[in-house]
């Protein structure tokens, strides 16, 4: 039976490290401890209505990546197992089962680590406008959702809560963290979009487009936060892929296509979701993770 959706996060007694628009984060001292609540948000906005479900499929499908790119990049997952975490959680088991990660804690660079296989989303507006995306530069004639000649790295500066990241250029990356850093970065991310990539074809699935973060710990890059969730990534059906069309994704797109013909001004708050809507998202978030994990791929 589907638990109602979990939108707020409270654990007293423990230390709020953080909370984004569907994250809380938890310190733990050397370790933090992350809670995937099953909020959505819209043009930046935390809507009213949940997510049935949405957390742990989130939290899994981290998981399930963490391990399968683990040859790639070290990562910061220590478990997802309650009964493995530290004591102080035991109370809280209830709460936190399927839906939490205890990780490491990381020195947090501050890239978005942008890899890109397809012409989609702000990638595709900005083409439109200079031949490039996040000034790398593409050959003319491109369509929407066309393949790339080969993926590109566009990293992007993380904002603050509630605010847009900032794409930027790779000269902009290597000023914020340095060149050996920022070529590093380009180098991991699109060789775990590589691999990504691979495993969704397998699966029948296209891998669109990514976003990664990581962090330093013990002198190395490690691999944070989620991965190749449908939050942080553009999954199309291979199905229903064509080129000159956005394909549907396995994401929040059924939301965000209701409230562009509501009659709502994308400020807060957020309009209520009919019950339709919220059924139709949390079948897509499930059918993605069903697909990765339960289609024999690449590993």
């Amino acid at each position: 039976m589907i638990q109602p959706p979990l939108t707020t996060i409270d654990l007293p007694g423990l230390s709020l490290f953080k909370t984004g628009k569907v994250r809380s984060v938890f310190d733990l001292g050397d370790t933090l401890l992350m809670v995937t609540s099953d909020r959505v948000s819209a043009f930046d906005v935390i809507l009213p209505d949940g997510i049935p479900g949405k957390g742990e499929i989130l939290t899994q499908t981290t998981a399930f990546w963490c391990d399968f790119l683990s040859d790639v990049v070290p990562h910061h997952l220590l478990s997802i197992d309650v009964d493995q975490f530290p004591a102080q959680l035991a109370p809280y088991q209830d709460v936190l089962r399927g839906r939490s990660m205890w990780v490491k804690k990381t020195a947090l660079i501050p890239i978005e680590c942008v890899a890109r296989g397809y012409l989609a989303g702000s990638g595709w507006k900005d083409y439109q406008q200079t031949g490039a995306v996040c000034g790398v530069s593409l050959p003319p004639g491109l369509r929407l959702a066309e393949q790339l000649p080969e993926p590109i790295f566009t990293p992007a500066f993380k904002a603050e809560l509630g605010a847009h990241d900032e794409n930027i250029s790779f000269a902009q990356a290597a000023e914020f963290v340095g060149a050996d850093t920022a070529t590093r970065l380009k180098e991991i991310t699109l060789a775990l979009f590589a691999k990504a990539q691979a495993h969704a074809n397998a699966c029948g699935l296209i891998l669109a487009d990514t976003k990664f973060e990581f962090g330093w710990h013990d002198g190395q890059i490690i691999l944070i936060d989620e991965v190749l969730t449908p939050d942080s990534s553009r999954y199309w059906a291979a199905e229903d892929y064509q080129v000159g069309i956005s394909p549907p994704s396995f994401d929040k797109q059924i939301i965000r296509d209701y409230l562009e013909i509501c009659d709502w001004n994308k400020q807060a708050p957020g309009p209520r979701l009919p019950e339709a809507v919220i059924a139709k998202t949390a079948a897509r978030y499930q059918a993605a993770y069903t697909a990765l994990t339960t289609t024999k791929g690449t590993h």
